[in-house]
């Protein structure tokens, strides 16, 4: 058994990784590059549990999802953070969309979660204002506050033991003089016997500090959120979501009434600018060069510029596409009615052929495990994620 391991990177999955090996007996530290605990993608998503619909039935995703369902859900009500398990409506708002519905229910039903096809009728008693031919409900998808998530198991850990490091980054990785690695964080050098990489946005940066050549290539989308008026939030009760395009790798902006009462819209998706590029204004040279030195995004660009990253932006820069996107699905909904909220970055991985990672992607060396890509539903996943890269340490 591995007796001591280095996690890089303190969001949701670091902190469910590190948790996981000490309830194994394993002595942990914990180093965020950070002031923060959950700084980056864990602080800045929709805080829904997802299902588990969407995904290939057999991949790690659909897996790991439905099991994490069930299991952050237990931790948050076992640990008092707050969570709620509403249901969600996907909508075919016209009937050529119908097909695809048809198939995300067949979908649901092979990975095991609860989801029905409904009428307008029935829709309309889950959300009056909603537009619809046809809605897939789905009961186990709910919403919880993953930063609290990630205060819990910081205490948890704490309680252990675990030696936690805030503000301390990885900047050089090395094997160690006798066996397992060696980082270097500028202050000290941490010794371990093996090291786990679940950095995020720069995951296969310190995959090749390491000496691994990952391969797949992090790429930036920011996600931007808008939400309803006060005034205005009863015109949604819970969560609704569009029929997801196939040929598209996000599902489209939807609705989803929070924990607060509040509710978000969104997001969309455009290249971010620099890795934690929350804003357009938000530009690293060096992060774009990464980006364009990268066959894979050349060719990415070649499939999806036009029309689609054409219309993200667009819509990025418009309130008004963007409130005409939400009024496909509550045709209530106009300009007026929605403010800024803010915005996340999705860390992708893109392989060279230009295609996006479709799964999660945690790739092995000796002494370590590298966590490569573990987008959305990667938090709902995270402590089923945690005893998939724990079984995969190498002793």
């Amino acid at each position: 058994m591995v007796q001591r391991a280095i996690v890089i990177g303190g969001g949701i999955i670091g902190l469910a990784v590190a948790w996981e090996l000490t309830r194994r007996g394993t002595a942990v530290t914990v180093l965020e590059k950070e002031n923060r605990w959950a700084a980056h993608q864990t602080g800045h998503n929709s805080n829904v549990v997802h299902a588990g619909l969407y995904y290939k039935p057999g991949s790690a995703k659909a897996r790991l999802s439905v099991a994490g369902n069930r299991s952050i859900v237990d931790f948050a009500r076992a640990n008092g953070v707050r969570v709620e398990v509403c249901g969600k409506l996907v909508v075919a708002t016209e009937e050529a969309e119908l097909p695809a519905l048809h198939v995300l229910a067949e979908r649901a039903e092979a990975n095991g979660v609860p989801a029905r096809l409904i009428g307008p009728a029935e829709a309309h008693d889950y959300e009056p204002e909603v537009s619809c031919v046809r809605a897939l409900r789905v009961d186990s998808t709910g919403i919880i506050d993953f930063p609290g998530v990630c205060d819990a198991l910081v205490r948890l850990l704490t309680e252990r033991g675990a030696d936690l490091r805030l503000g301390t980054p990885a900047l050089a990785i090395r094997p160690g003089r006798t066996g397992g690695v060696e980082v270097a964080t500028g202050g000290e050098v941490v010794r371990a016997d093996a090291l786990v990489n679940c950095a995020g946005l720069h995951s296969d940066r310190v995959a090749r500090l390491a000496g691994i050549t990952p391969r797949a290539r992090i790429v930036p989308f920011r996600g931007e959120y808008y939400e309803l008026r006060p005034e205005r939030r009863g015109l949604v009760r819970g969560l609704i979501y569009p029929v997801p395009d196939p040929s598209l790798p996000f599902l489209g902006v939807h609705l989803t009434r929070m924990l607060d009462g509040s509710v978000h819209a969104g997001p969309n998706a455009v290249l971010a600018l620099r890795r934690e590029g929350y804003r357009w204004r938000d530009i690293s040279p060096a992060d774009l060069a990464d980006v364009a030195r990268f066959p894979g995004s050349w060719r990415l660009a070649r499939r999806y510029a036009y029309p689609t990253g054409v219309d993200e932006v667009l819509r990025s820069l418009s309130r008004r596409r963007f409130a005409a996107s939400l009024a496909r699905l509550v045709p209530a909904i106009g300009p007026g009615d929605i403010v800024r909220h803010g915005s996340g970055v999705r860390a992708q991985a893109l392989l060279p052929d230009g295609s996006l990672v479709d799964d999660f992607l945690i790739e092995t060396a000796p002494h370590q495990v590298h966590v490569l890509n573990a987008p959305s539903p990667a938090a709902t996943s995270a402590l089923e994620i945690a005893k998939a890269v724990a079984d995969r340490i190498p002793v």
